[in-house]
């Protein structure tokens, strides 16, 4: 897959996680700090059921694209969501989670290729 595929993946997870009123959406570009992917887009859902309904809904418009999970896991409990797609890692937090993991700190050198700050 080429480097543009994978800009396309998270901006479809992106658009998906909005569609189901996701907040805090962000896409880091992090191919130059990691190895273990070139993208990882983090979103937030207020409820558990608004984090399941945020996954499916990415799940649902990368299938409708052609592209497909190597694996998801913490779906049934609903807190932190990570959608692995090879080189782009969806994660999808429960807002108390996002708060306590940080992964944007964590992360804070890798480049915003988009931020979305509207809170629920």
């Amino acid at each position: 897959m080429v480097e543009n595929q994978y800009k396309k993946i998270a901006k479809i997870a992106a658009d998906a996680a909005e569609d189901k009123k996701a907040f805090d959406i962000e896409i880091l570009d992090v191919r130059e700090i990691t190895i273990i992917a070139d993208y990882f887009v983090i979103c937030s859902g207020n409820t558990d059921k608004q984090v399941k309904a945020i996954a499916r809904e990415v799940e649902k418009k990368l299938d409708e694209s052609g592209f497909y999970p190597k694996q998801i896991a913490g779906k049934d409990d609903a807190r932190w969501i990570l959608m692995d797609y090879a080189d782009v890692i969806v994660h999808i937090f429960h807002k108390k989670e996002r708060n306590y993991y940080d992964l944007d700190r964590l992360w804070a050198d890798a480049e915003k290729i988009l931020k979305k700050e509207e809170t629920s």
